[in-house]
């Protein structure tokens, strides 16, 4: 066991090749398509932005997976593959579709065990599972949790509002939509089960409800002078 587990780990050199693969499968995955896919005019529909995303849950899963005794490496690779095939295949299998490109690609980079390749890839093909968290492998809860977290707080509230120029919405409209991203950081934090997780998802909350505070204030007192315009 103890041998097997060394040959698991995952050195910087690899991941970074790992992470250098996906971005430009992504790319691929859009450069193939001649009318530019769907809805790649929205910015998280781009490869750019999928990326970006996959490197936030990189990061929020390893810190769980860190605090939680996860193994932190199954953990990490999971969530640099989890969403590779985001832009090629249809929602609801992508993540089988995932599963299937991280098993080849690390069956062909490298002599990892097969039980951590299995490992791997059984967080990615499980990792759109909408039961209970308690249902999954640590390592899986791991990859939901910081899936769920990623929209919500600050940057959930910032593609929110580049949502808004997208549908020629007006700064008046911001509180109603930022008042959604808080609805959706709480039915994320009641689906968390870990404490670390809890934990990120109720102060990114409290972020989104101060910002939202701060919009209706200013807001009502604008909607009060187009009024008084309005009536004059």
């Amino acid at each position: 066991m103890g041998v097997e587990i060394k040959g698991s780990r995952v050195t910087d050199e690899e991941f970074a090749d790992m992470e250098h693969f996906v971005r430009e499968y992504l790319a691929a995955s859009v450069e193939s398509e001649e009318d530019g896919g769907r809805m790649r005019w929205y910015p998280w529909h781009s490869a750019e932005y999928r990326f970006n995303h996959i490197l936030n849950v990189v990061d929020l899963a390893a810190r769980i997976a860190d605090k939680e005794g996860a193994d932190t490496d199954v953990v990490r690779v999971a969530a640099l593959f989890h969403d590779v095939s985001k832009l090629e295949a249809d929602q609801d299998v992508h993540a089988e579709e995932g599963a299937r490109v991280a098993r080849q690609y690390l069956e062909t980079h490298g002599d990892y065990p097969e039980s951590f390749v299995a490992e791997v890839c059984s967080c990615i093909e499980d990792h759109s599972y909408q039961g209970p968290l308690s249902d999954l492998a640590l390592e899986t809860r791991c990859l939901i949790e910081a899936d769920l977290l990623d929209k919500v707080g600050a940057n959930g509230t910032a593609l929110m509002v580049l949502r808004m120029g997208y549908e020629a919405r007006t700064h008046m409209d911001a509180a109603e939509m930022v008042q959604r991203v808080l609805e959706r950081g709480r039915e994320h934090a009641a689906r968390v089960e870990s404490d670390t997780a809890e934990s990120i998802a109720h102060e990114r909350i409290k972020r989104v409800k101060w910002f939202r505070e701060w919009l209706e204030e200013e807001v009502s007192r604008m909607e009060r002078h187009r009024e008084e315009f309005d009536g004059r």
